[in-house]
């Protein structure tokens, strides 16, 4: 799912055409920003348009993520070298696509597309109910060959199924669906069978990543209280609408057991993604902003421990994404955009102990 928020940005719903090379941008000199002692050596991977959530290959050879480039009416799929700048679309070019991973063994990925149903981009949502994200019923996980062949469809059932992500060993594929009237979680295997329900609570489960060694998982989450609260989440998400103003951190054993609440900052806190050590995790969050609308960088400890800010950028800094040794951190950002409202893909150079 797309992770627009009203600052700067008009967030993640991204790319269009075949191969290119990136511009060599921000190559000279660090993109790191004052404060960000625990980055350095940042480079910007991509130029214009609306680029993110950038996901390593699991031996850190290459990047896949989404973008929309200017021009183009909504995302597809691209997979990048981060050394040359190097990108190709590995995706249809039809439809809307979302959430793209790659499996461990490094030769396939897995992405959601519209793109079976109608080959156009579905409509953007009525921002009139407020701030809202779509959930377009359309979306279902796909799986194809590294260079975009061999494309087959995992999940079939009626409604939204995105946001799949794979474990580190290979067995499981964690997913959000709304396949039983509510956004849940599910797990299935390779091929798309054997599909187990992961939680039950009326609300919003999504965004869920595997710790390092396949044990936990992680995920966003929003639960409406009783009443006027449940009843607007129900109302908008019978509408393919889902409000994101609140969401918070969760962690749980990877077969659904042991489920606890990480994070309890207000606002909303999303993309969480592994530490390789498995004790930390980062995130986005824009809890430190009255106004909700600068989103950064976090770390904390898998035991609600430590907050630590890592960015301090003007706009939107999220979807941090540690590279499998841990020596590089991926995310997207509003930084030199010169001015316009575009997010980018940056990398820099992790240091654990300023």
């Amino acid at each position: 799912m797309k992770h627009h928020y009203p600052v700067s940005l008009a967030i993640l719903c991204l790319i269009i055409s075949g191969c290119a090379v990136e511009e060599d941008v921000g190559a000279t000199a660090s993109l790191a920003m004052e404060g960000e002692v625990h980055l350095s050596d940042v480079r910007q991977l991509t130029s214009g348009g609306e680029n993110a959530e950038a996901y390593w290959a699991f031996d850190g050879s290459q990047l896949i993520y989404q973008a929309r480039k200017p021009g183009a009416e909504c995302d597809q799929i691209y997979v990048l070298d981060p050394e040359s700048g190097d990108t190709r679309m590995v995706s249809t070019g039809k439809g809307r696509t979302t959430c793209s991973y790659f499996y461990p063994s490094g030769n396939e990925i897995l992405y959601s597309s519209t793109h079976h149903h109608n080959a156009a981009c579905p409509p953007n949502p009525d921002f009139s109910m407020g701030y809202v994200w779509p959930v377009y019923e359309t979306y279902d996980v796909f799986a194809s060959n590294l260079d975009g062949s061999g494309l087959r469809q995992l999940t079939t059932e009626e409604g939204y199924d995105a946001e799949a992500t794979f474990s580190p060993a290979g067995d499981r594929i964690v997913f959000t669906s709304a396949r039983d009237g509510d956004l849940e979680l599910y797990s299935m295997a390779p091929d798309g069978s054997d599909v187990i329900r992961l939680t039950d609570r009326p609300g919003y489960d999504g965004g869920a990543f595997y710790s390092p060694d396949g044990s936990k998982i992680i995920w966003r989450a929003h639960y409406p209280g009783e009443g006027p609260e449940l009843e607007d989440y129900r109302r908008l998400l019978s509408q393919g609408l889902l409000r994101p103003g609140e969401l918070e951190i969760y962690i749980m054993d990877a077969d659904g057991s042991n489920q606890r609440q990480l994070t309890q900052l207000g606002g909303a806190n999303f993309a969480p993604y592994w530490h390789p050590s498995g004790e930390k995790i980062v995130f986005s969050s824009n809890h430190h902003d009255p106004d909700g609308r600068d989103f950064e960088i976090y770390m904390i400890n898998v035991d609600g421990s430590g907050l630590t800010r890592i960015t301090y950028s003007e706009g939107f800094d999220g979807f941090p994404v540690f590279s499998p040794d841990g020596q590089h951190l991926v995310f997207g950002s509003n930084r030199n955009n010169g001015g316009t409202s575009d997010t980018n893909v940056f990398i820099g150079e992790w240091i654990e102990n300023p």
